[in-house]
């Protein structure tokens, strides 16, 4: 079980959440058996992603974050909804590199840094919001970061971690994001500078025992925070049979002509590997 907390300033100027998401990252690990560099890169982006998706406001809203970098883990894909539940899925889970020149998975050569980071969010209404940045690190954190500022217009600072065991095994997996409201005054923005300078790595600091209520007062340390929000948050596929038949009746009849051919259509969910079966007569049922 993962948590996510939420805090903010006496003034309300200022936001952050943050999250121990190493059960999230181990699950990624167990359902697409990624080598070490595409977990840390998809578990990532996972969090980056559970963190934008919690600052939505409706039930139902959701948030899907792509990178799509031109590396060898291929796109990566996270979807969270607005309590931090996310799904992830990577194209290429298993790619080996040599460590990067500070002796870390090389994540940003593996994500590459030749394309786009782009965000929709489904709110509810008629068309869903989309933004698009160039990738700017493919280190994910500074990337998220970038898109809040150019596409949103929000001042921010994400930081993200996961830290893999030799073994290949989680060890730590989390992350902040600190958001600052356009009427942040100038002092506030100094004292989140001294915090993050003095602030150890996620990794680091989950390592030492802190948790995530922890690591958010420690982020606005100075500026009198207060907890708004503290939940569990978990890896969660909302796939269903009846979402695979929305898709398939998507290919048209005659694509759903040809897959009736076969006695049994298998479908696999890229996010969590469930099986669904479909027999000739259930293909050709879908037919409109």
């Amino acid at each position: 079980m993962g948590r996510i907390v939420r805090t903010i300033s006496a003034d309300a100027s200022v936001v952050c959440s943050a999250i121990d998401g190493r059960d999230i990252v181990s699950r990624i690990e167990e359902i697409h058996k990624t080598s070490a560099v595409c977990t840390a890169a998809l578990g990532r982006l996972a969090l980056g992603a559970s963190l934008l998706g919690f600052g939505l406001k409706g039930d139902n809203d959701s948030i899907t974050v792509r990178m799509s970098g031109g590396g060898p883990a291929g796109a990566l894909i996270a979807v969270s909804d607005s309590r931090g539940n996310v799904k992830a899925y990577i194209q290429n889970p298993v790619v080996e590199l040599p460590l990067n020149k500070l002796g870390k998975l090389d994540v940003r050569g593996a994500v590459g840094t030749d394309g786009t980071l782009s965000v929709i969010k489904d709110l509810g209404l008629k068309e869903p919001y989309s933004g698009q940045i160039p990738i700017v690190s493919g280190e994910i954190a500074e990337d998220i970061t970038s898109y809040l500022a150019t596409s949103e217009q929000v001042p921010s600072v994400c930081a993200l971690g996961v830290l893999v065991a030799p073994d290949l095994s989680v060890a730590q997996a989390g992350g902040f994001l600190i958001q600052l409201l356009p009427f942040a005054p100038d002092e506030a923005i100094d004292v989140i500078e001294r915090n993050i300078k003095d602030m150890q790595s996620v990794t680091e600091m989950l390592s030492k025992g802190m948790d995530p209520e922890e690591i958010a007062m420690k982020a606005l340390e100075g500026l009198e925070p207060n907890v708004l929000d503290d939940l569990e948050v978990n890896y969660r596929c909302d796939c269903s049979k009846e979402r695979v038949e929305r898709a398939l009746i998507s290919l048209g009849n005659d694509e759903l002509d040809s897959l009736a051919e076969d006695e049994i259509t298998e479908v696999k969910c890229h996010f969590c590997d469930k099986v669904y079966h479909f027999t000739s007569e259930e293909v050709l049922a879908l037919k409109k």
